[in-house]
């Protein structure tokens, strides 16, 4: 790392030496003060000399280096270690200044701690991103000082680095792990009753119970002598696309982060659930044409696809054409497959320009319509009105939120299934779609 050395006198020493000098004012008056002073500032600067000799004998008394992941998950905190080292031999404070990029709009980030001679300490902390792209850190800033605390050392550590911030493979490693041991309800998965079984069977095991009883295999149970039971597997191998609208209706923001991005967070985590269930995941984007389409697939590698295909994605602001989207999935996508479409509707007219090409997109695939809840118009629906303008406020809120609850019964009535979520609730609330449709074994 380059280091560079640098020599700052203290907020104390300047303190100290403004009495010294109100001092010699006022010894013009007491005389006697004048002597007192004059030992006063003699050792004044004995200790600064010896405070600067203590500091800089060690050449490379301090050494810093930062530690932090190769790439950050957009929308989660993300832990960024510092680690320090005394190489002085005797107890010293310092101050710690990391550089953070300048997206994180952070300019407080400043430790101070004192180390022992030969201690290595660590120091952490945590970044929330909420955009993808490239973020640029900066040095690290080490203000040691010894216990006198006349002179301040700058030490600046070369930290310069470049990290990517990717889609929120925080969020899919957690359901996927979730996934793995069973433990979606936690997270707020509904358990989904089966309706029936799949027609995939894989294999005659034990009765353990809480299995159902109606699956029990007698003509097992009679050769081994105790409950055997049939057990069925889902069926797999069917087609799953995350269609993502970038158009501009997608750039509303939400707690600092883009609908946009919540929806390229969700459908990383639906993608890697669909994987694991060893259904095909693919991808879709598009707005005024159709940006990108990754072909469904179940390799290993697929995730990674899907993954640098939404680290790309940017909103272009521009309105988005349903037709071309429904054209393009008719002539790509052959097979029928479930379609997860993620857009907004703020109006039940907005909808009504789109839904004859949800219609038609509808009869040949499965297609879920995953929107938004404008939560900022529930909190001034929820706070109760105080004055005229309040109440004209509300009542216009609560006219927009019951236009979304009409866009839901206006793709119900063509049979057309949809989510109505808030942005936090939306990787939740597609994975309990994509089961409870498994479940009803309509994919």
């Amino acid at each position: 790392m380059k280091l560079i050395k640098s020599f700052y006198l203290s907020s104390l020493f300047f303190i100290i030496i403004t009495s010294v000098i109100l001092l010699f004012v006022a010894s013009y008056i007491v005389e006697p003060l004048l002597i007192l002073t004059k030992f006063a500032f003699l050792s004044i600067i004995i200790f600064l000399i010896f405070d600067t000799l203590i500091l800089y004998a060690n050449r490379s008394g301090i050494h810093a280096y930062r530690e932090s992941p190769n790439r950050l998950s957009n929308g989660d905190d993300n832990e960024v270690k510092i680690y320090i080292t005394n190489n002085y031999s005797f107890r010293i404070k310092t101050v710690i200044i990391d550089e953070l990029p300048f997206e994180l709009q952070i300019r407080d980030n400043s430790f101070s701690t004192e180390l022992k001679p030969g201690i290595t300490k660590v120091l952490s902390y945590f970044i929330r991103p909420v955009k993808r792209g490239e973020y640029n850190f900066g040095n690290i800033n080490v203000y040691v000082n010894s216990r006198i605390g006349f002179v301040r050392r700058r030490y600046r550590f070369d930290g310069g680095k470049v990290i990517p911030v990717y889609p929120s493979y925080v969020q899919m490693r957690k359901y996927e792990l979730m996934a793995i041991n069973d433990r979606l309800t936690e997270a707020g998965i509904k358990k989904i009753r089966r309706i029936g079984h799949s027609m995939e069977f894989e294999q005659i095991k034990e009765y353990v119970k809480g299995d159902d009883y109606r699956t029990i295999n007698w003509k097992a149970t009679a050769r081994r002598n105790h409950l055997m039971i049939n057990h069925f597997e889902d069926e797999k191998s069917q087609q799953v696309y995350s269609v993502i609208d970038i158009g501009r209706i997608m750039k509303m923001p939400f707690e600092g982060m883009s609908l946009l991005d919540y929806a390229i967070n969700a459908s990383l985590v639906i993608s890697n659930i669909a994987v694991y269930k060893q259904d095909k995941a693919g991808l879709i984007t598009f707005s005024n044409k159709v940006s990108n389409i990754l072909p469904a697939d179940k390799q290993v590698i697929q995730m990674n696809k899907i993954l640098e295909v939404l680290y790309r994605q940017k909103t272009d602001f521009l309105e988005s054409d349903f037709e071309i989207l429904v054209g393009s999935i008719f002539n790509k996508i052959n097979q029928r497959s479930l379609i997860l479409l993620f857009t907004n509707f703020e109006t039940l007219n907005s909808l009504v320009r789109q839904i004859e090409y949800i219609r038609k997109l509808a009869q040949r695939h499965l297609v879920v319509v995953i929107f938004f809840i404008n939560t900022q118009l529930n909190e001034l629906i929820d706070n109760p009105a105080a004055n005229v303008e309040q109440i004209y406020h509300k009542t216009i809120a609560e006219k927009f939120a019951f236009e979304k609850r009409l866009i839901v019964k206006e793709l119900a009535r063509y049979s057309i299934n949809s989510i109505l979520t808030t942005p936090q609730d939306l990787s939740v609330n597609t994975i309990n779609k994509y089961l409870e449709l498994k479940a009803r074994r309509l994919i």
